[in-house]
């Protein structure tokens, strides 16, 4: 089996915890032992940050070791990582990986960034400093719930999609109503031209889960899984550099977030880190961010549904790729 230019590449998305590395690494082996080389683009937003591995539960060395992996660990914490960046550095590496005889494998759970890459992305405005500011001063008045209520009013969808308490992005979104007097989700829907989406064109196979019950344990063990693996100490280390803060979309990431303002809270009282605390805190926030992630996934309506909870979800996601490049190379 050799790749072609020409031949779509391939998509897993779905929600946190629902097992896309382990589908990957495991549609790769099979691949490899076929003689297609593979390699792993990341659409995650939180892996492109350096010195964050626990949290954002980054493939392991040894993964990475056995098969090419792309968009990792290539900012530092206190740098931003957009959409549009995504798009232009995920576009190159297709056309590069293509090159190379590889097929390309976009694999994660950042669903603006598969949107984007798939359906292109107007250009928006740029940031305005006295305008974020004004938003803030009401924020200060109102709260971000209040300001979430405010946004729900103007850009529905954008809203439906972002936690009340996710003040960064809907600050975003308020501010290029602001600015442009258009929402956000009108600039995050129009394709800039057939062209330039192009070669993102990919087959997009999804692992959703038929019952949340299923992925609420997983998120759980996996959250448990990480303050195990040493969670506070990583945020720890990240906050005893002293050039990063809690606004930092870094930093935002679910799990850093939580871990952060317990540990602002435990300076503020003094005492003992509450690990219970953090440890609910840390799963509900996850649980809301998969919720979202699947209301993202079913406004895609190209996508190959696999259920990530019924036995056998890595061999039934390999299947399903294995046959679809078999249609598509017959």
């Amino acid at each position: 089996m050799t790749a072609s230019p020409l031949l779509p590449c391939i998509a897993i998305a779905g929600p946190t915890a629902s097992g896309k590395t382990a589908a990957a690494m495991a549609l790769a082996a099979v691949l490899g032992a076929r003689g297609q080389a593979v390699e792993i683009i990341s659409v995650d937003s939180a892996l492109v940050y350096r010195g964050m591995d626990i949290g954002t539960a980054k493939p392991s060395a040894a993964e990475q070791a056995a098969v090419p992996h792309h968009l990792i660990d290539i900012r530092d914490p206190l740098q931003a990582y957009s959409a549009a960046e995504f798009v232009q550095d995920a576009q190159r590496l297709i056309d590069e990986i293509r090159a190379r005889g590889a097929l390309p494998l976009l694999v994660g759970g950042t669903m603006l960034y598969f949107k984007a890459l798939f359906d292109g992305i107007d250009d928006m405005p740029a940031a305005d400093a006295a305008v974020r500011a004004q938003l803030e001063e009401r924020a200060a008045l109102i709260g971000w719930h209040g300001m979430h209520a405010e946004l729900a009013q103007v850009d529905p969808e954008t809203a439906a999609r972002l936690a009340p308490g996710d003040s960064q992005r809907i600050q975003r979104a308020l501010e290029v109503w602001t600015i442009s007097g258009q929402p956000l989700s009108h600039f995050h829907t129009r394709a800039r031209t057939a062209e330039a989406s192009a070669p993102a064109i990919a087959t997009l196979f999804s692992l959703e889960p038929t019952e949340r019950s299923w992925l609420h344990a997983r998120i759980a063990q996996r959250f448990d899984a990480m303050l195990d693996a040493g969670l506070v100490a990583e945020v720890t280390g990240l906050r005893a550099r002293g050039d990063l803060h809690a606004e930092l979309p870094s930093m935002r990431c679910v799990g850093y977030r939580q871990v952060w303002d317990e540990m602002d809270w435990q300076t503020r009282r003094g005492g003992d880190l509450n690990r219970h605390l953090l440890r609910e805190k840390g799963i509900a926030a996850t649980r809301q961010l998969a919720k979202r992630q699947i209301t993202w996934l079913r406004s895609m309506p190209q996508r190959q549904v696999i259920a990530c909870d019924a036995p056998g979800a890595t061999p039934a996601l390999v299947q399903a790729v294995l046959d679809h490049l078999a249609a598509h190379k017959g």
